[in-house]
């Protein structure tokens, strides 16, 4: 598997959480990575992407709420999340930007609930 996303989870309004992306080299090392979520009903969109200089950029509906981030040494990327709200439900996935069909895995789930 080439992508594995951890880290998910329920968590209350206002609360944290950090999920992690286990990339293989061959997909990470040189490539802009990015995390996408799917809400239910909604389609996929891209939260955040990082290159591999570690320049990253936001979705502007984020307003500051997520930080991204890349260990190149052990292949993994990380998104911060803080402040979380109900509307941040959603499957959160992580893949190449522009994303690669072949690379999509399962995601991990964050749910936003008091």
């Amino acid at each position: 598997v080439p992508l594995v996303e951890s880290g998910g989870g329920l968590v209350q309004p206002g609360g944290s959480l950090r999920l992690s992306c286990a990339a293989s080299g061959s997909i990470f090392s040189r490539n802009v990575m990015g995390w996408y979520r799917q809400a239910p009903g909604k389609a996929r969109e891209l939260v955040a992407a990082i290159g591999s200089g570690g320049i990253p950029t936001y979705s502007a509906s984020l307003k500051g709420r997520f930080t991204i981030s890349r260990n190149n040494a052990k292949n993994t990327m990380y998104l911060q999340m803080n402040s979380l709200k109900p509307e941040d439900t959603a499957v959160y996935y992580c893949n190449k930007q522009p994303p690669d069909a072949f690379f999509w895995g399962q995601g991990t789930q964050v749910t936003v609930s008091s």
